[in-house]
């Protein structure tokens, strides 16, 4: 029998998640003797016994470990035998100033659901439960190393049963720092029409009284508030969106379970695994049978965002209070606890300041929260995970780079903002924080960034920030790099996007030809960029354009953005097309906005060019009478995307390439000659993703055999649309190219800044 020991080196979210309990188990499973303890950025652990033991336990150790660990990588050293004879979890070790990762926020564990749900338990409904296998980590953490008296849950002294599971490392609350009970608390409370309502279930009763009575509640969750309502009532869905000035974009339910969900949805399996990820995300899903629910909930598309309940205090909702006689609601909306374009509410006094003209009643409970954290959203295409919003149950686990670099801050763009911190070899995307249009909305981003710097002990040796001079995430770089003395570097928005993908695939030091195409970039020609092609060599500083879209007109700029009819105009006024009457866009627009439009566009003053392919699919929902005016980001695109699923099959348009450019005049004539023919928009909706994907592919194509390119990727916002990126994809299945798609941080603006942060890091490393 041959004996040998291992000493092993795991690095990763390790701590606080029933790490070392587990690996003791799995020892003793084994038949193998050693020690396993903590330091401050790692498990370490001897293991000693016969070979095929020690190799299965490390083949174990990544296959079998806790829901909520995350390993990054595990190094394992032999180590001379030394003749053990049990296993042991010893004392941990610290390391001055180390610092180790921080575990996301998960949903609650089936455990937890069952002791919730047994009358015998002394957890039962209690809106806290939970153990090293779930619960809030992010959210409630002030400091590192992640101990008790470091996170909101310091406030909360541990009574002499709980004290007793954190301490035995043979019980699954073994060292969870949110461990609690109704005894330690913590406690909800509401408040109802000037009243305050304590007692849990008392509580509960209320709310669900609330909601069925058509009411919308402030409900503090995890990482903020929801505004909550009940999803079968329209008055009160109509109230909501009234009240939150938000006329037309979609809100996200909650579904008591996975079956309700499966009514109203269709689900594959991908889907289905991932709205039961422990991240429990917001996930996009086609709607199947809404029947049930109130019609305006997604108007205009055909997806529905579907997510199932995540904490204790979810599924009580959806619980029957006991003693009393309300049958709580099925779905609920879950929308963020804020007014359009402010930062989400978090805060008990802050929510009752800012959501009081919004909510009728407020649920509340006494746990701090640490750190704001919204909801992830997340669709599927072609059985791969896209994200649309990477949040709560993703943030802040880091993607790891290939190589140990510089601190670096990068700051992230305007819309769907998010930020990005690199410590050795890690890239920490923040949260999502939104849009930064509002001053409330900046102050929140700068409170995060202070919050999230702390926590990993970073002082940046670099500031990154978009290029373009307008946003105020570039004002705030400036101004930080003025007063810390920080160098401040700019990068170009479509250059970022590229090396995000890169980064995530940890191809950084490759050469990867980037399609990226969004609504707005600054270009390096301070023109709109958005239809953009790439490369990006091994140096990730070495960026250059080898094709695009065909220019055109925004008239008015960014009300242009906001007016898809606008650009309607600009395209057929680009392509030369002036048989305009009896169209859509035409009849949609007053006649003095017509005029005040053309005007522009033959003078050329208030215009600017761009190339932005969001900015098409604009002007084609336009042209197509599908939307003319937005009141949210993208909204034409959405529902022009969701128009061409409903077609049988797409009309014959074609879209020219010339040089290296995507050219108008040929498709958008065709959209014109065929609406005059009589073809249903629908099909030419599908005919316009169609002739844009085989452009696209075709200009791809050509760049790649002049550069030399074998690996494609494909980001920026316009990847989003489900269809088109399967379209595009299509084109190469066979062709021997890899085809890069985001699979960790969105292809939209949410995952800028990833790409701004290893630019960065590489232009420090080579210094001035």
């Amino acid at each position: 029998m041959t004996v040998e020991r291992s000493r092993i080196t795991v690095h990763g979210v390790v701590q606080g998640v029933g790490f070392r309990p587990f690996v003791a188990r799995l020892a003793d499973d084994l038949g193998l003797h050693g020690h396993c303890g903590n330091d401050d950025v790692s498990v370490f652990i001897e293991i000693e016994g016969k070979s095929a033991s020690v190799s299965e336990f490390v083949r174990r150790l990544r296959t079998d470990a806790p829901p909520m660990a995350v390993i990054v990588d595990a190094k394992v050293v032999p180590v001379p035998v030394r003749g053990d004879e049990s296993f042991r979890i010893i004392d941990s070790r610290h390391v001055p100033g180390a610092r180790t990762l921080v575990s996301p926020d998960v949903a609650t564990c089936a455990d937890c659901l069952r002791e919730l749900a047994d009358p015998r338990d002394r957890r039962y409904r209690h809106p806290f439960v939970n153990c090293t296998n779930c619960g809030p980590r992010f959210t409630v953490i002030t400091d590192l190393p992640y101990d008790r008296p470091n996170t909101t849950m310091a406030e909360f002294p541990l009574c002499a049963a709980c004290l007793a599971e954190y301490r035995d490392p043979a019980d699954r609350r073994f060292h969870a720092q949110p461990v609690c009970c109704p005894d330690c608390g913590p406690h909800l409370f509401a408040e109802i029409d000037g009243r305050r309502v304590d007692g849990d279930d008392a509580v509960l009763t209320a709310v669900q009284g609330a909601l069925r009575g058509g009411r919308i509640v402030a409900v503090k969750g995890l990482g903020g508030f929801h505004l909550v309502c009940d999803a079968a009532d329209a008055s009160a869905v109509a109230t909501l969106r009234a009240r939150k000035h938000r006329p037309d974009k979609p809100f996200a339910v909650m579904t008591a379970d996975l079956s309700l969900a499966a009514e109203l949805c269709e689900i594959s399996e991908p889907e289905s695994a991932l709205l039961r990820h422990a991240a429990r995300p917001i996930l996009l899903l086609r709607k199947r049978n809404t029947g049930s629910m109130a019609d305006g909930i997604a108007p205009g598309i055909d997806d529905l965002g579907v997510m199932l309940p995540y904490t204790p205090l979810h599924h009580l909702l959806f619980t029957r209070t006991p003693g009393s006689d309300v049958d709580p609601p099925r779905t609920l909306v879950m929308t963020s606890g804020n007014l359009s374009g402010e930062p989400l509410c978090f805060d008990n006094d802050d929510a009752r300041t800012r959501l009081r003209d919004i909510a009728d009643a407020f649920l509340f409970h006494d746990r701090r929260i640490a750190v704001p954290c919204e909801d992830s959203v997340l669709a599927v295409a072609d059985g791969a995970v896209l994200p649309i919003r990477r949040s709560r149950g993703f943030a802040p686990l880091p993607v790891v780079l290939p190589a140990q670099g510089p601190e670096i801050l990068a700051v992230g763009a305007e819309i769907k903002n998010t930020f990005c911190l690199t410590r050795q070899d890690y890239a920490f995307c923040s949260a999502h924080l939104g849009d930064m249009g509002s001053l409330e909305s900046q102050r929140a981003f700068e409170t995060s960034v202070r919050q999230l710097t702390h926590l990993h002990g970073i002082t940046p040796k670099g500031v990154v920030a978009d290029r373009h001079p307008g946003y105020s995430t570039h004002h705030w770089a400036r101004r930080y790099s003025e007063s810390t003395g920080v160098p401040l570097l700019t990068v170009q928005h479509h250059h970022a996007h590229v090396a995000s993908l890169m980064a995530e695939h940890g191809l950084v030091g490759t050469t990867v030809l980037g399609v990226a195409f969004d609504g707005t970039g600054y270009g390096c020609d301070t023109t709109v960029w958005g239809g953009e092609l790439l490369l990006v060599g091994p140096d990730i500083l070495d960026s250059r354009r080898v094709g695009h879209l065909q220019p055109f007109s925004l008239p008015g700029g960014d009300a242009a953005v906001r007016n898809p009819v606008r650009v309607a105009l600009a395209l057929l006024h680009e392509c030369g097309i002036d048989d305009v009457d009896g169209l859509p866009c035409v009849e949609a627009i007053p006649a003095a906005e017509r005029a005040a439009v053309e005007s522009q566009l033959v003078s050329g003053v208030g215009c600017i060019r761009t190339t932005s392919a969001g900015r098409l699919f604009d002007g084609v929902a336009s042209l197509l009478g599908v939307r003319h005016r937005v009141t949210y980001e993208a909204q034409a695109a959405i529902e022009l995307e969701a128009l061409a699923r409903t077609a049988p099959h797409p009309a014959p348009l074609t879209m020219q390439v010339e040089n290296d450019q995507l050219t108008l005049p040929l498709l958008v004539s065709g959209i014109v000659t065929s609406l005059r023919d009589g073809i249903p928009p629908a099909a030419l909706a599908l005919g316009f993703h169609h002739a844009l994907a085989a452009a696209t592919a075709h200009l791809v194509d050509r760049a790649a055999t002049a550069t030399g390119a074998s690996t494609i990727g494909l980001t920026g916002g316009v990847f989003q649309n489900r269809l088109f990126l399967a379209l595009v994809r299509a084109h190469w299945e066979s062709s021997g190219y890899r085809v890069l798609t985001h699979h960790r941080v969105p292809p939209n603006d949410g995952g800028l800044s990833l790409g701004q942060a290893v630019i960065g890091a590489a232009a420090t490393m080579r210094g001035p």
